[in-house]
């Protein structure tokens, strides 16, 4: 109850303005360099790609108002090639050499987790635009892709309460977020009732390609008489094997259906989507959605990419917020100062894509919609169910006994990433 009290203390508070005021030296360089750390080879380049070009192309439109406190911004791309050490490097070499003022970028949280320590290190400022499994919170980390009560926990909740799901299949690639996201998920399970013989859990590594045995195991696991469905937090290039194995098979939605937490728009353009046709995903976005600002971002991103045929996705949605945020802040602190921006950024609110408004909460999360939509022939998702507004990102789950007395709240006097309500002491981060 505690807990609770505090986080709607939290919440209430991230909508209120700061008031914050903070001047900082000022910038001797012509431009204000912003870095842009994802993958544009390796497994993940399939996804992480089209995020520097998002970025680009938000850049752009930024000097096209003039800028940012009167000068230009600069893009500084640099490609980490999938290699998880190599993202601390560039992150390194972003903020050391570079002297870019914030960082946007990694998909994995393993390259995520990679990073941490470097902008902790030079207080930098790291937007990380994809959903992740929560247990985390940085002053110099800005989670705005999801937290799992933004939508591994609601999509469960969808299954078990609209489908009648009884049996569940944890597919995942073999890292940390399918790894912490499946052990939530597991424990969720569990409360609810449902019993070990009742959850199958695979991981597999990344790029994997050989999915034959792994859907047959899922095939004869769906075949006790209960409504089977496979929840993915398979990540990258191994979703187009997966999916093609899915419909050799024979998996049909109606018989297992399969909802993916790492499956957009963007992944689903390379393969032949007819076999998965009625199987799901779970975003805070989708490009199907009617709202002014996201036909107004989509003919931006068509106009810039040169191509009537690429498409946007989730992650794309919450650059575009984390980058809104980001201006936003500068211009209300004077400064790009990192300090002065993590102080300013609290309780700012943006449009997001949906049509409504998305705020940084003080511990570094936004509030968002959650959406779960079916694949449609063309590629694109039909929303079948979504929240009634929005959600605010838990950093530490109600579900796991080491997170569920810990909240984050990153203004004074707190000033700390994972609080603990009982015995009233900060164990993380903090710069107090």
């Amino acid at each position: 109850m505690k807990k609770m009290v505090l986080k709607n203390l939290v919440l209430s508070a991230a909508f209120a303005a700061a008031g914050i005021c903070s001047t900082g030296a000022a910038l001797a360089a012509d431009t204000i360099k912003v870095g842009i750390l994802h993958s544009l080879s390796g497994t993940m380049a399939i996804s992480e790609t089209t995020l520097k070009d998002t970025m680009l192309m938000l850049i752009e439109e930024q000097n096209k108002k003039g800028g940012l406190l009167g000068k230009k911004l600069e893009a500084v791309v640099v490609d980490p090639a999938s290699n998880w050490p190599l993202f601390a490097e560039k992150a390194r070499e972003l903020l050391s050499q570079h002297q870019v003022a914030a960082i946007f970028g990694n998909w994995t949280s393993v390259s995520r987790k990679s990073v941490l320590p470097v902008v902790e290190e030079l207080n930098g400022l790291l937007f990380y635009p994809v959903q992740y499994e929560g247990e985390e919170s940085s002053k110099n980390v800005f989670y705005t892709g999801a937290a799992p009560n933004q939508q591994a926990i609601p999509a469960v909740d969808y299954l078990m309460n609209d489908i009648g799901v009884k049996r569940w299949v944890l597919a995942g690639t073999d890292y940390v977020y399918p790894r912490t996201t499946n052990k939530i998920l597991e424990a969720y399970l569990k409360a609810k009732g449902v019993a070990d013989k009742d959850i199958m859990i695979n991981y597999t590594p990344f790029g994997h390609s050989d999915w034959q045995s792994i859907v047959s195991d899922i095939k004869k696991f769906g075949k006790a008489g209960m409504k089977t469905a496979v929840v993915s937090t398979i990540n990258g290039d191994a979703n187009v094997p997966f999916y093609k194995e899915l419909g050799n098979q024979g998996v049909s939605a109606e018989e297992i259906p399969v909802v993916a937490f790492s499956v957009g728009e963007e992944e689903l353009s390379g393969i032949d989507t007819k076999p998965l046709v009625g199987h799901l995903a779970a975003w805070n976005y989708f490009m199907s959605v009617e709202a002014d600002a996201n036909s107004q971002f989509i003919a931006a991103w068509k106009k810039f990419i040169k191509s009537d045929k690429r498409v946007t996705n989730d992650p794309m949605e919450a650059h575009y917020i984390g980058f809104n945020m980001w201006v936003k802040a500068v211009e209300k602190a004077g400064t790009t100062d990192s300090t002065a921006v993590q102080d300013a950024i609290i309780g700012i609110a943006v449009p997001n894509l949906t049509g409504g408004l998305s705020a940084m909460m003080p511990n570094h999360h936004i509030t968002k919609p959650v959406l779960i939509g079916e694949i449609q022939g063309d590629g694109q998702f039909q929303v079948v169910w979504q929240t009634s507004g929005l959600v605010a990102g838990d950093a530490w789950s109600d579900f796991l006994p080491g997170s569920k007395d810990l909240i984050s709240d990153w203004r004074a006097p707190l000033s700390c990433g994972n609080y603990n309500v009982k015995t009233g002491k900060c164990s993380g981060q903090n710069y107090e």
